[in-house]
């Protein structure tokens, strides 16, 4: 069973790396698998997502570079993300999926009808962009702490979007912004004393293996292979969402 655990969450570290989703992996297996609470799993699910995230922002980071407004952008997430995790009980699925779906399907057709979105460009860091920018980043990272799939998908395309650069330097910032949010959900979750610690850190170093193998598939495949992953994961994410909001009919 261990060694289950840590392929799913070698393979999640590079979903996560690439598009992220990884969580799509990880937690249905960790619920299935063992006997944690659904807020232990969740805890433990996000001390291997902040280590394989990290790990591939550091990677990503060195090879690519982000401009320094980024770092700015993970701290106002990562407080974001903090308050979402405190809020988590105040949201009903039954209202977030919905909503969260009809965003998932705007972005598939915009990406699928728009094939040279996301291509390499310099990017545009104007004033307005960048306020902008750290108003997404807020709003996502207050979902990543409340509801969670797809954090990485919605950063990549924010910041692709809002800054008119390609996906491989939106990938980046993403990573360094979705640390920040992982480093947020998890602190309180760890107040909360929820983390199988044993495990997580497990978990966490099949994670880091996983999210490395990510990083280096996605500067080799480059904006191509990020944009065929983004449409992938957004009719993976539609799919499992559907599924969940038509169980609760």
């Amino acid at each position: 069973m261990i060694v289950f655990l840590l392929a799913a969450s070698a393979f999640a570290g590079w979903i996560d790396a690439v598009i992220g989703g990884g969580g799509l992996v990880l937690i249905p297996v960790l619920m299935s698998a063992t006997s944690m609470s659904a807020a232990s799993v969740l805890a433990t699910n996000k001390v291997a997502a902040i280590s394989g995230t990290a790990s591939a922002a550091a990677t990503l980071v060195r090879r690519v570079g982000v401009p320094r407004v980024t770092w700015i952008y993970a701290f106002i997430a990562g407080v974001a993300a903090a308050l979402g995790a405190r809020a988590v009980s105040l949201v009903d699925d039954s209202v977030a999926t919905p909503i969260i779906l009809i965003l998932l399907v705007g972005v598939g057709v915009f990406v699928a009808l728009n094939p040279k979105f996301g291509q390499e460009g310099a990017g545009i860091f104007s004033g307005k962009r960048l306020a902008l920018a750290a108003l997404v980043v807020a709003v996502i990272g207050g979902y990543d702490g409340v509801f969670g799939p797809g954090t990485g998908m919605f950063l990549i395309m924010a910041f692709t979007a809002v800054f008119s650069q390609g996906f491989v330097r939106s990938a980046a910032m993403a990573k360094v912004v979705n640390t920040a949010t992982n480093l947020g959900a998890l602190l309180v979750f760890g107040l909360g004393g929820f983390i199988n610690w044993k495990l997580a850190l497990a978990l966490a170093a099949a994670n880091v293996v996983g999210a490395q193998l990510g990083a280096r598939t996605v500067l080799k495949g480059g904006s191509t292979l990020v944009r065929v992953a983004l449409l992938g994961l957004v009719v993976t994410l539609c799919a499992k969402l559907g599924w969940d909001l038509l169980q609760h009919q």
